[in-house]
């Protein structure tokens, strides 16, 4: 018998997908890839790392070598060559925050299923705040989704001759890099909460842009954002609040633009039955497990936040796909001062 096309061995696959997910997981969340990056290690010397406990070390260390992450030569282990420098803490291509990141969201979506059952406790134990630890950890996956894909935004953007740049949960200043890089004469205002305004100073002062950058403390839901800009930037943001908070956020970015300026917002821009791009589908459950009033919106649903605002001239300007690159354009009109 099949459902929607798939065999019942296709639905069982399904549902134990979890189960590589959860090893990879646990093995970035102990650094284990780090430590098998250069040198093969036995189990013994692998527990003995970890402090950890010896059965379960073997047999993960085993499971994560028939997944093709470890390469195991008589009794000892070591990364992959191609895995290591896509998953050592120490390597300029690592993905293990994103990985990290993962493991954390991976306590919310237990939850799940209380959620869907109105659960008052699920509900609780999903949206309690997490630590600045966290809050790291978050900042630099958003840093290691966002670093090759930011200037083929900046590209669909096609800023022209804007000169000042509003950045608003700009994180730790991947896409205000791009923006840079790509016109020289403009000038950049980060704003974010104090803890990653932090992580933005040291990531945009190795890049040697600090001359050209505002770092501007607050918090978006409380504060007014800093004025004078012709071009403002919500990337990532929208779909972590309700329709309501987005029409308040986007009255404070047009305060914040100079009259004609030009408000981006990029973000998952969903089909008109929700279900297509699958990515922003998924998402969705996302920010149901990890915010009291997140979704992805449609474009209809973008505009009217938007027009509600003040915002005209409202156009999709790319589609976008799984990868969260839907691109909204609207302005603040030259008549309103």
């Amino acid at each position: 018998m099949k459902a929607t096309g798939r065999t019942g061995e296709a639905l069982l696959a399904l549902a134990r997908n979890y189960m590589e997910s959860r090893i990879l997981l646990t093995a970035a969340q102990v650094d284990l890839f780090t430590f098998l990056a250069r040198t093969p290690h036995t189990a013994a010397e692998v527990t003995a790392h970890l402090a950890g406990d010896a059965r379960a070390t073997a047999i993960v260390l085993d499971a994560l070598t028939a997944m093709g992450l470890l390469r195991k030569v008589r009794g000892r282990y070591r990364c992959a060559p191609e895995i290591a420098p896509l998953l050592a803490s120490d390597s300029p291509e690592s993905v293990l925050p994103m990985v990290l990141h993962a493991a954390s969201l991976w306590e919310r979506w237990t939850e799940l299923t209380g959620l869907v059952r109105g659960d008052e406790a699920a509900r609780a134990r999903a949206y309690a705040q997490r630590g600045p630890e966290r809050m790291a950890a978050f900042i630099g996956a958003m840093h290691v989704v966002s670093r090759g894909r930011a200037p083929e935004i900046v590209k669909a953007v096609k800023p022209g001759k804007a000169r000042a740049l509003l950045d608003i949960g700009g994180a730790s200043g991947t896409y205000i890099l791009a923006f840079l890089n790509a016109v020289p004469q403009m000038r950049a205002t980060l704003f974010d909460l104090p803890a990653v305004i932090a992580l933005a100073r040291e990531r945009l002062g190795a890049a040697g842009v600090l001359d050209r950058v505002t770092l501007a403390a607050g918090d978006f839901y409380q504060d007014e954002l800093p004025g004078g800009h012709d071009l403002a930037l919500l990337s990532a943001i929208i779909h972590q609040n309700s329709p309501a908070q987005n029409v308040e956020l986007y009255r404070k970015v047009w305060r914040a633009l100079e009259p004609g300026g030009r408000l981006v917002v990029r973000d998952h821009v969903m089909s008109l039955d929700r279900t297509a791009p699958r990515g922003g589908a998924v998402f969705a459950v996302n920010m149901l497990c990890g915010t009291p009033g997140g979704n992805v919106y449609t474009f209809n649903e973008i505009r009217a936040g938007l027009s509600a605002a003040g915002f005209a001239r409202v156009r999709l300007i790319q589609k976008g796909d799984e990868r969260m690159n839907g691109l909204v354009e609207a302005f603040r009109p030259r008549g309103n001062a």
